[in-house]
């Protein structure tokens, strides 16, 4: 009994050590669940809020609040064309394609990176034609996004090329006063290009699975606990069938001594004479 005790213990701790695991993975998908709440909610109201100045979105020290990510700017000057990078391996139409940066000279003086859109890779794996920008004085109307940070790969691209939005290592390589906290979706250009490139999709509006996934790992730790019941349960079980069915000692009849023998032969002549 003792030992099965110990090894019901065993399974316990085990139970407990499982159901511990499942409920930090449960409360890390909140945590995501939460996060992408907050995301999709940000989302849903600046998308589509009305444009302000750069001067207004982005700080004279340059930063970028967190909370005006994906709102509207309008700026107004002109394309610096012949500063033009190209973004690799982006997903697009279903291929990887480039996307275009354009440095753009606004009228408060600062440099902003333009993402204006993306073009198909060509038979050389690099565009064949690139739209250009339109020249002269422009208004343009752009989302705010942040840099993207360097591959971690330590990738690295050919010239006129970036693997990643990595708004400092541009920077290097534009002239003039280049804010580094963000850059712009282009959402329209005034005057309109000749020819136009690839739009960027909305943001999705999928809140992502992680809230089920969180709830999934509750119930694998309760499940832990009702297979481990299962089991001491089922050794119970056969343990007392076990007991029950092994067969009961019979006793061997106890040998009469022989006097009460021979007293049992006497009466049994008298009843025959009789």
């Amino acid at each position: 009994m003792s030992n099965r005790l110990v090894r019901w213990g065993v399974y316990v701790l085990i139970a407990i050590a499982f159901a511990v695991a499942c409920a930090f993975l449960s409360n890390w998908q909140f945590d995501r669940n939460e996060s992408r709440a907050a995301q999709l909610d940000l989302v849903e109201r600046n998308y589509d809020a009305a444009p302000i100045p750069l001067s207004e979105a982005i700080a004279a020290d340059g930063s970028l609040d967190a909370e005006d990510e994906w709102h509207p700017v309008k700026l107004e000057g002109e394309y610096l064309s012949d500063q033009q990078v190209l973004v690799r391996n982006r997903p697009h139409g279903g291929t990887s394609a480039f996307e275009v940066l354009v440095p753009f000279q606004d009228v408060d003086g600062r440099v902003f990176v333009v993402d204006r859109g993306w073009v198909p890779p060509g038979e050389q794996a690099t565009p064949d034609v690139i739209a250009a920008a339109p020249t002269g004085t422009v208004e343009v109307i752009v989302r705010l996004r942040p840099g993207e940070p360097l591959p971690t790969s330590g990738r690295s691209a050919p010239e006129g090329q970036v693997p990643t939005i990595h708004l400092p290592s541009i920077a290097a390589t534009t002239t003039g006063d280049v804010i580094t906290s963000a850059y712009g979706l282009l959402v329209s250009e005034d005057p309109e290009p000749d020819t136009a490139l690839g739009a960027f999709d909305s943001p999705t509006e999928d809140p992502g699975p992680h809230l089920s996934y969180a709830i999934q790992w509750i119930l694998f730790a309760l499940m832990g606990f009702i297979f481990i019941g299962y089991m001491i349960r089922t050794e119970i079980q056969k343990h007392r069938e076990e007991v029950e069915g092994r067969p009961t000692p019979t006793r061997k009849p106890r040998r009469r001594d022989h006097d009460a023998d021979a007293e049992d032969e006497l009466l049994d002549d008298v009843d025959a004479r009789v």
